[in-house]
Formats: structure tokens, sequence, C-alpha cells
């Protein structure tokens, strides 16, 4: 519930019409027709409300509603707004629709805010100094070699994982919402694949439907996998990540909200090891391969979570994806990316995967 001041409510909506408004008549909308109250106390999410006022001697009748944040993709309340927003700026431009007249939020402090003349949203962060993780890696591609602070930093990344996945959630339906989005979101798996061009050489049409169709499987197998929810970045990269001095690091753009599946995160960071050896290798070998198995034996000996290679496979996918794309890697060799996609074809058709596997999975 949002307590809210009569007040509160009169200025705002005289903000709204430009103009003096006197509230007449303010409660819960019911079929149709209003529960009486004298002073209203509070508003309920996802009840409407009717509110009866008058501006320059004429009566206006209201209706103000919030949403039920209860499943459907409404958990967050930035995917209330987002559909609030969309309504206020679509409902005027349908013929016979109801007229909406603003947009608007509640505070903190239990105010009224205006959003309905904004056309593009922002947001507004401290700046960070350092280096971005990738310049480390990029590196180690140039010499073929790791100091210990290249190790210290790995564990040190590995670390972190262990401690922010070692916050729970019982708030399962955001679990089984992560398992839908790895599929569907226009940033995971078929947005990425949308976003390839057509008459590619290393892959077609018939490679990605066989990818997604057994990105549907994992799905259901994700599915049950619901006491897994914990806390998660969500886009865990190296560009995503600044380094300043030693081990004292700054982590950049969480993404799709702050529960999800720990192999999110696992996967986002340690493809990148693989990724970095095959420029080099053509295989995941020397110093990227010593990375790749100190960044996963750290996480696992303090976790405990073997589960999580019964779970891994579609992330993999996706962040194979990713790194195999012409968009976002237009230099790559073709080699390279064949070997990309042998990968993500080949851990989605394993029921567990194998850390020294690896090599098998990408020749």
């Amino acid at each position: 519930m949002i307590r809210i001041d009569s007040k509160e409510i009169q200025k705002y909506l005289s903000s709204v019409f430009k103009d003096e408004v006197t509230i007449k008549y303010i409660g819960e909308l019911c079929e149709g027709k209003a529960k009486i109250e004298k002073e209203l106390k509070a508003f309920g999410y996802g009840l409407p409300y009717l509110i009866e006022i008058y501006v320059k001697g004429k009566k206006k009748s209201l209706v103000l509603e919030t949403l039920r944040r209860e499943g459907f993709g409404h958990e967050h309340f930035s995917d209330r707004a987002q559909i609030l927003i969309w309504q206020n700026s679509a409902f005027n431009k349908l013929p016979r629709h109801v007229r909406s007249y603003d947009v608007g939020a509640f505070t903190k402090e239990c105010k009224l805010k205006s959003l309905g003349d904004c056309t593009e949203y922002f947001i507004l962060m401290r700046k960070v100094d350092g280096k971005l993780y990738h310049s480390d890696l990029d590196r180690i591609k140039a010499t073929n070699e790791i100091n210990e602070l290249d190790m210290k930093r790995c564990l040190a990344l590995s670390d972190y994982l262990v401690r922010i996945h070692a916050k729970k959630s019982k708030d399962y339906s955001l679990y089984t919402r992560r398992a839908r989005e790895l599929l569907g979101h226009g940033e995971c798996i078929m947005g990425l694949i949308d976003s390839y061009p057509s008459g590619l050489p290393y892959i077609d049409e018939e490679g990605f439907k066989k990818i997604e169709k057994m990105c549907i499987d994992w799905r259901y197998i994700l599915k049950k996998k619901t006491h897994r929810l914990s806390q998660v970045h969500g886009d865990f990269h190296p560009w995503n990540i600044f380094f300043r001095k030693g081990l004292d690091f700054t982590i950049l753009d969480r993404s799709r909200g702050e529960w999800g599946e720990p192999a999110d995160d696992l996967s986002s960071m340690s493809i990148n090891y693989i990724f970095y050896s095959l420029q080099v290798h053509r295989r995941l070998e020397g110093p990227f391969e010593k990375l790749f198995m100190s960044f996963w034996e750290n996480y696992i000996d303090k976790t405990k979570d073997y589960e999580v290679f019964e779970v891994i496979q579609p992330f993999f996918a996706w962040r194979g994806l990713v790194i195999a794309s012409p968009v976002w890697y237009p230099n790559l060799p073709e080699d390279v990316r064949i070997k990309i996609f042998n990968f993500i074809k080949n851990v989605l058709s394993i029921e567990r995967f194998d850390l020294k596997e690896v090599n098998s999975y990408i020749s």
C-alpha cells in the first residue's frame, strides 16, 4: 500500500490540468461503482481509484490505476513503468479509445510526480577510473604469458561471484522468467540470432533453427531448477569490469534483473578465456586454459555447486552467439567462428558440462 495525502493528489492534478483543481470524491472503483471514502488512506497496488474533480467549474471523472506485480513479466517496477509509459503515449492515438491525461509515479516521499511529457529516459552515474579487464586479456593474447597479478585478478573475479551468488531468493517466478528470457529476450538467444545477417558461410537458417529448438528443451530443464535462484549481475564480462591498482575493481552495467541463475555470470566471464585462446591457439590451451581452470576450480571449491554443470549449457550457447557475432566482432577469422558454433551445438547436446572436455566440444 502507498500512503498518500489527498492534498498531494490535488497538487499533482492541478499541475496536470494547469489550473486549480478541487477534489470532490476519491474511492476504490469496483465493478463500475466507487466505494465511498471520506478520506483516502492508501493506494493499493493494482486497484483502480475513481477521482472526481472540478476544474474551472467543470466536473471531470478520472481513474488512477497501478499494475499488480504478480507474474506475466510484471515483477520489476521497471516492467510496470514500461507498460504505463507506453499506454500513456498510445491510448490517445487510437480512435474511440479511452483518453490518458498523464502517466506518473509515486515518490519515496509519497508524492505524485508527472512523467507524461517525457520523451526519453536517462541514468546518471558516478564516473569510474581504471582500465577495462579486457585490456589484460589483450596483453596476454599478444604475449602468450601471464603474471602473478593476472592469476590474482582471475581469482578475485571468481571470488566476487562466490560472494554475490551466496545470496538466495525464494521468489521462484523470477527464475522461471530468466529461463524464458534466456531464449526469447531481445538481448539473449533469439535476439542475437536475429541480429546475424543472412548468407553466412559458417551458419545457415537451419543451423539457427536447430540451436533454438535445442534451447527450448533446455528451458524446460531450467524451469525445474528454481531452487537455484540467486543474486546475479547478468552481464559479467571483461568489458564491464574496471580494474585499478592491484585487485581493486568496479563492475558496470548490471542487466536484466537482480535475481537469476549463477551459470549466467559464470558463462559470461569464462567463455572469454576460451574466446581469446581460440584466437591464438584455435583451442583452449596455454595461459587462457590456466585462467579458465583456475576461475572455475576456485568457484566450485568454495561453493560446492556441482549442479551448475547441469544447467550452464544454454548460457554458454547464448554467450557463444555473442562472441561469434559478425556484428560485435566483424574481424574474427572464419575458422574461429566455426569452432565457436561447434562449441554451441556440442554443449547443448550434453547433459553435463565437463571442464576438461572443452577442446572436444570445440573440435
